[in-house]
């Protein structure tokens, strides 16, 4: 009788992803768990050269929206190469306009602005609740961040009766059409002990001469004073506290194991929370042995970025400076028994490690490798016809190495081939049936020549860096949506694939001998 297949991997997923609404609240969920794995929080503001130690865990944030995570090899020397694995930790949605108090027929209204190439049409009728982070000011004067997650739907995007729209497909106007009510104004005045003809206290306050100068309006003139006020309960702190929010709209159904054998995930965000679990829980797993670094001379890292979703064109984005400023950092960190100090001896060994050292960023680069880690497209039951007949990715078969003539996945053959040794090398997953003692699928997808084709932060991060770099990433349908699906044991596939990949990299690495 066969055993059945473990969801383990599946079930830590459903925690990360039901915690993680937004990307500050991602990096959150990545920071406990390296906490937890005995990770040290570093920041970019401070000197590394002497806190960073060979053999020690680290990682660092940016925005509250980005993060590094690395370990260093005990045997490391300024110059070796870094294993990387990247993955974004932003999604498409909705986001709460700066301005957004609206009421229309009797009904409050909540503006938003679309984030990212979402399917919009599956944001209608659905349970919304809001998070993000709010800036809020101290006793002291300091402004803090504090995150927030209201787990109640409060809002909700009403679609029009077909009776009043009979039409085959279902268009709508992205800015008079797609805004959430959060309520009826008239429940709202009874709240307040107000009636409908009585001016409110931002009016009055308007009115009032002795109102002090402000350069734009208080919240709570710009946005529902009730919402302000939930805000601020959940940040714990008083409503008047509250200077600024970033929030969003997010689906407060949460992902489940789904399918007639808990065979599916049904989640939102698993592009791309789902490849930032792996990616996070990967990195963690290859260190869970005491003696993991010993002999390793490279560093292991990630880098979840935020913004990859519309461009990663930001501070915090796969296109800023963030990873090649870590990296640079990094390549000349000194190894065990090398000395951070200068000295005033000018000789001609010394002159020539100078030489050495000023080359390590470089060194260091062509030396590594990067994994690109993004959901990809599952073959669709529905809609055969829009596959490429011989690349036809099926869940639960194995991470997909993503392919493109034109370069918009940055994989080439020696990635392939470095990736087919890593996955040979992997433990075997407890849902494969295969026989053999070791190793995990992989699939292959190139899409049709007449249809359009995404891209990844891979070739911007590897034209950034010059460093070898593959595309990747876990089967999925409806991309995009509010509500996605992909295969629960896919999630075991890829982060025993990435643990082998950090595991056996110094090795396959001298062995691929492409200048």
């Amino acid at each position: 009788m066969s055993s059945k297949p473990s969801l383990a991997a599946a079930e830590g997923f459903l925690s990360f992803v039901n915690a993680s609404p937004t990307p500050f609240h991602a990096v959150q969920s990545a920071k406990s768990r390296l906490d937890q794995a005995g990770f040290k929080s570093i920041k970019e503001r401070d000197s590394w050269s002497s806190a960073l130690q060979p053999g020690g865990k680290y990682y660092l944030t940016r925005n509250g929206s980005s993060i590094i995570a690395f370990a260093i090899g005990k045997k490391w020397r300024p110059g070796n190469g870094i294993s990387m694995i990247g993955a974004h930790t932003d999604s498409p949605c909705l986001r709460i306009k700066p301005i957004s108090k609206r009421q229309s027929d009797g009904y409050l209204q909540v503006g938003v602005e679309t984030y990212g190439g979402g399917l919009w049409h599956t944001w209608f009728d659905r349970d919304l609740g809001i998070a993000g982070r709010a800036l809020v000011k101290g006793k002291d004067g300091t402004i803090t961040q504090k995150l927030v997650k209201v787990e109640k739907p409060i809002l909700r995007i009403p679609t029009l009766a077909i009776h009043l729209n009979r039409q085959d497909d279902f268009a709508f106007n992205k800015e008079t059409q797609l805004f959430p009510i959060a309520g009826l104004a008239a429940a709202e005045l009874n709240r307040q002990g107000k009636t409908a003809n009585e001016p409110d206290s931002a009016k009055k306050s308007e009115d009032s001469s002795e109102k002090s100068f402000e350069p734009i309006k208080a919240l709570k003139e710009r946005h529902h004073p009730y919402i302000v006020e939930i805000i601020a309960k959940e940040a714990g702190v008083d409503a008047d506290d509250v200077l600024d929010f970033e929030m969003v709209l997010y689906d407060t159904q949460k992902a489940a194991i789904g399918g007639l054998n808990d065979e599916l995930i049904f989640s939102a965000r698993l592009d791309n929370i789902g490849m930032s679990y792996c990616a996070t829980m990967g990195l963690i797993e290859s260190l869970k042995e005491p003696s993991a670094l010993e002999n390793e001379s490279c560093i292991r890292l990630i880098a979840l970025f935020d913004h990859e979703e519309i461009g990663s064109r930001s501070a915090q984005g796969a296109d800023s400076n963030l990873l090649p400023a870590v990296v640079r950092r990094l390549s000349v960190l000194p190894g065990n028994g090398d000395s951070a100090s200068t000295s005033s001896d000018q000789s001609f060994d010394k002159i020539v490690k100078d030489l050495d050292v000023a080359t390590t960023y470089e060194q260091t680069l062509i030396t590594s490798f990067l994994i690109s880690a993004d959901m990809a497209h599952s073959v669709h039951p529905n809609y055969p016809a829009k596959y490429e007949s011989s690349h036809r990715p099926e869940m639960n078969a194995g991470t997909v190495l993503k392919i493109n003539a034109n370069v918009r996945y940055a994989t080439n053959s020696p990635g392939i081939v470095l990736l087919q040794e890593v996955a040979k090398r992997a433990k075997k997953s407890s849902s494969s049936t295969s026989k053999a003692a070791a190793g995990v699928p992989l699939q292959m997808l190139v899409v049709r020549n007449d249809s359009p084709c995404g891209s990844t932060i891979g070739p911007m991060l590897s034209a950034a860096l010059g460093a070898r770099t593959l595309d990747l990433g876990n089967p999925q349908l409806s991309m995009h949506s509010i509500r996605e699906t992909c295969g629960a044991h896919d999630f075991e596939h890829a982060i025993n694939l990435f643990e082998s990949f950090f595991e056996h990299y110094e090795e396959l690495e001298k062995k691929i001998l492409i200048d």
